[in-house]
């Protein structure tokens, strides 16, 4: 596919999908979810890809829908949202199941879907002036991309309640300490951080680690029982990998393992 509205590369094992609309800050319409669609399929695809590291171009990661190209549609609006939500919600759920983890690093503003496919990804890097705000209902609009699904989870329904209703802005050292994120970088070393934890991240035992995402948020609605059985039926099966016997072998000899991702 040609790729007009993102970049997408792969280097070391590592997918860089990056938001590619700078004049327009990386705003998402129909267009760009296509494309990250496309670019998520082949990251679930590609055996060669081991982790997925997602950034903006420009000042800032997102700032969430298309909101000039919306309201050139008139009464086509309705399906062309539902076009767009269509490719952006499938773009997210295969990023989400699929065992290379997601890293994404924010600068500047995530709002909105940027927002939301911030909030989704596995784990979230902020530089120290990033800001985070859902901003749908200052335009009138209720949430989308999996946000409704994640932020309750992450950081409970009272705050969720809060930044849905009020479009409260949350600093990085805010977001942090709610847990929507997972750790804070400097401005300048923000892509840096990130593309070394994508690195290790693609270095690791790729199974497992897709297991472990699989079994984490199956965790939240399974019965204790169930989940236990769960849990015993994927460390069996990650023994039959490739990558279990060599971390087994790697622990025993008092080595680094050398995992294949298989």
């Amino acid at each position: 596919m040609e790729y007009r509205s993102i970049d997408f590369t792969v280097q070391d094992q590592v997918a860089h999908l990056v938001l590619n609309r700078p004049g327009q800050a990386n705003v998402i319409n129909a267009e760009v979810a296509r494309e990250l669609l496309a670019a998520a399929i082949e990251c679930d695809e590609n055996p060669k890809i081991r982790a997925v590291l997602i950034r903006g171009e420009g000042a800032m990661f997102s700032g969430g829908g298309d909101l000039k190209t919306f309201a050139k549609k008139g009464d086509a609006l309705p399906g062309y949202l539902k076009e767009t939500t269509t490719y952006l919600h499938g773009a997210i759920s295969r990023l989400v199941r699929q065992s290379a983890p997601t890293v994404c690093a924010v600068h500047g503003f995530a709002a909105g879907g940027g927002f939301s496919l911030a909030v989704a990804s596995d784990l979230v890097i902020a530089a120290e002036s990033a800001k985070f705000t859902m901003a749908y209902t200052r335009a009138g609009l209720t949430p989308d991309g999996s946000s409704t699904y994640f932020l309750a989870r992450l950081i409970g329904l009272r705050r969720s309640l809060d930044m849905a209703l009020t479009n409260r802005v949350l600093t990085a050292a805010e977001a942090l300490e709610w847990g929507l994120i997972s750790r804070v970088a400097g401005d300048d070393e923000l892509v840096e951080t990130a593309e070394e934890l994508a690195r290790r991240l693609a270095s690791g035992a790729t199974w497992a680690l897709g297991a472990a995402k699989d079994l984490l948020h199956r965790g939240l609605t399974e019965s204790l029982e169930t989940q236990m059985e769960l849990e015993t039926r994927a460390i069996a099966d990650a023994v039959r990998t490739a990558d279990g016997r060599e971390g087994i072998a790697a622990f025993l000899e008092k080595r680094k393992p050398r995992f294949v991702g298989r």
